[in-house]
């Protein structure tokens, strides 16, 4: 399976948190409610989770791509 990295549109994020509840292990937030990752490659056996994190997004201020 190819790597996977998340890309974030920071201005876009209105703070709903609904991708750090879908998957946690890659999606944080700061003090603010603004998302922000630790490492932008998906961890391997994530790749599902991030994507649903990511497609849940209202803003779309998230995207999964292959590196």
């Amino acid at each position: 399976m190819p790597r996977l990295r998340v890309v974030i549109d920071k201005p876009a994020c209105c703070g709903y948190g609904l991708c750090a509840e879908i998957c946690p292990n890659v999606y944080k937030l700061d003090a603010n409610g603004i998302v922000y990752v630790d490492d932008p490659i998906v961890p391997e056996g994530l790749e599902d989770t991030a994507r649903e994190g990511a497609e849940a997004c209202p803003q779309s201020a998230l995207a999964v791509e292959e590196v």
